[in-house]
């Protein structure tokens, strides 16, 4: 599955991951490498616990990234 996924550098640093789809799904890491290896985490523990408790689980995105020469 696929997820969007936002991530900002926060006033001290840190990068932090963020999932829209999945409300609270939140991770950081000291650089933004770090920061995709934690939400990649938090995203697996969050369908889990979705699966888990019979909640339905966000359907997968489907867009595409266009880079735009300015």
């Amino acid at each position: 599955m696929k997820f969007r996924v936002m991530i900002e550098q926060d006033e001290d640093g840190m990068f932090v991951a963020e999932v829209p789809s999945l409300p609270g799904c939140v991770s950081q890491g000291k650089n933004r490498e770090e920061a995709v290896r934690n939400i990649h985490e938090a995203i697996t523990a969050y369908l889990e616990s979705l699966k888990a408790h019979g909640d339905p689980i966000p359907p997968s995105i489907d867009e595409e990234v266009v880079d735009v020469p300015v």
